[in-house]
């Protein structure tokens, strides 16, 4: 089975894209074929380097407007023909039309167990409710924030003794698992996603697929 190419996109450390990296090994079905970064500094970027894969920096700073910094990333990925484009800590929220234009193969990973805590600061927010299970979610992207179909998440236990830094860190552990499983599912052509509906094996999924790691 000829692999797929995907595009991923960083803006910062990158422990995603190094899962993904990882998993990409000569059985796998997908290769990645390029990241690109909204920010030079990205260490991300060192890790794709390292791993002989092409990189692009956009800047948004450079753009005038959201509307013209899509059209340039768009421009951007399409040049490299993806058949998969993953967002891996990308800190910029995408419009609309950018979102249309990859609808169905456009995947996020979120540190929360979605719909609980979409946006920023999901660790701490899930000990300040008192949570007592918390954890991460691949979903489809849609054009509501955190808000397209979820097809897996993972697990983790809140601890007693827990900071938002040290359940952070344990979520993220989920992270590395349940988001190159899922490009696995997609680039084997068993997940797909047809109007808001999630289709896996052929089946609609009723729920998230779970991985309970407490």
């Amino acid at each position: 089975m000829p692999k797929i190419p995907l595009v991923a996109m960083i803006s910062g450390n990158g422990s995603n894209l190094q899962a993904l990296i990882d998993a990409a090994t000569e059985d796998a079905p997908f290769r990645i074929a390029a990241v690109i970064s909204n920010r030079a500094d990205a260490f991300g970027l060192e890790r794709a380097q390292r791993a002989g894969i092409e990189t692009r920096i956009l800047d948004h700073r450079e753009y005038p407007d959201r509307e013209s910094y899509d059209r340039a990333l768009m421009a951007a990925i399409d040049g490299f023909s993806p058949e998969l484009l993953v967002l891996a800590g990308f800190m910029r929220i995408l419009g609309e039309g950018f979102v249309r234009h990859y609808r169905g193969r456009l995947l996020n990973i979120h540190p929360s167990l979605l719909p609980k805590f979409k946006g920023l600061g999901t660790h701490r927010r899930a000990l300040e409710a008192g949570e007592q299970i918390h954890g991460a979610s691949v979903h489809f992207v849609t054009e509501e924030l955190d808000g397209g179909p979820v097809i897996m998440q993972g697990e983790v236990a809140v601890r007693p003794e827990d900071t938002a830094e040290l359940l952070a860190s344990r979520v993220l552990k989920r992270e590395h698992i349940i988001y190159p499983l899922t490009v696995r599912w997609f680039a084997e052509g068993r997940l797909r996603l047809e109007e808001a509906k999630i289709l896996l094996d052929g089946q609609p999924l009723a729920r998230p697929v779970v991985f309970d790691y407490r």
